[in-house]
């Protein structure tokens, strides 16, 4: 609906845009907006009157309450109760096998009178949102595809032995239409890496222009910032191919 109040991550990056010069109609097109309601905000930006830089380093709520009636949860004493668990939530759901309604229930059991579970849920989100802060990014058609193993080791029963197999599932994502394929395989070796890309680029009917690997050691011999290594094989398949490979930059470790 046009009239709905948009997520307010939506609204900081309007937020951002509009900071940027952008027009209203290219703020739209940029973040999947109808053309009015980018209008409506930029005017009640002009009604509240304050830079646009200030706006972005408030907290959600409270910039919610600037550009809408506001919402009573936010003025509640739970609320304030509820703002410095959200760093230990956050490194809580980091974990393998932890979920928001595990988390849920070990609030409830602290706070009795706490959230609900949808309440949680929101309020988790809107707060972390505003923590990180967030940006938009833009990507083309096929133009770029996403690889990496995904974090759990699943596995099948040998129907002969009885013995657990286990697998390494490689996934690949199309960003742009978040298209997804996965296949599992062996391991995560170079050959085994390899034949799962070329099932994946057989199974998508083309090539992409750029792949991104996360520094994948079956494809990258040093991951580095700037000037990554990729081993010899990764290399003779991408010219095969005529791809671009761009590792994804090594995440800073936090002390």
């Amino acid at each position: 609906m046009a009239g709905k109040t948009k997520r307010m991550s939506t609204i900081k990056q309007l937020l951002r845009l509009h900071l940027q010069g952008l027009s209203n109609r290219k703020i739209a097109e940029q973040i999947g907006l109808y053309k009015g309601t980018v209008n409506r905000y930029v005017q009640k930006l002009q009604v509240i009157s304050r830079p646009v830089g200030e706006l972005l380093d408030m907290e959600e709520p409270v910039l919610e309450r600037l550009f809408t009636a506001g919402s009573p949860a936010y003025l509640q004493d739970r609320f304030e109760d509820f703002k410095p668990l959200i760093p230990y939530l956050e490194k809580e759901l980091g974990r393998k096998h932890v979920t928001r309604k595990l988390l849920w229930e070990e609030y409830r059991a602290e706070h009795p009178d706490g959230y609900g579970y949808s309440q949680f849920c929101h309020h988790l989100n809107q707060l972390s949102v505003a923590r990180r802060g967030s940006a938009v990014f833009q990507h083309d058609p096929a133009h770029r595809l996403q690889v990496d193993f995904v974090g759990d080791t699943p596995g099948y029963i040998d129907r002969d032995s009885g013995e657990i197999i286990k697998v390494q599932v490689l996934v690949a994502v199309l960003p742009y239409s978040n298209y997804t394929f996965a296949m599992a395989v062996p391991t995560q070796h170079t050959d085994d890496f390899l034949y799962a890309l070329g099932k994946c680029l057989e199974h998508l009917g083309g090539v992409p222009q750029v792949l991104v690997p996360d520094n994948l050691k079956a494809a990258v011999i040093r991951a580095d910032k700037y000037e990554p290594v990729l081993n010899k094989v990764m290399e003779d398949f991408a010219e095969h191919y005529g791809l671009v490979v761009i590792p994804a930059r090594p995440r800073k470790q936090r002390m």
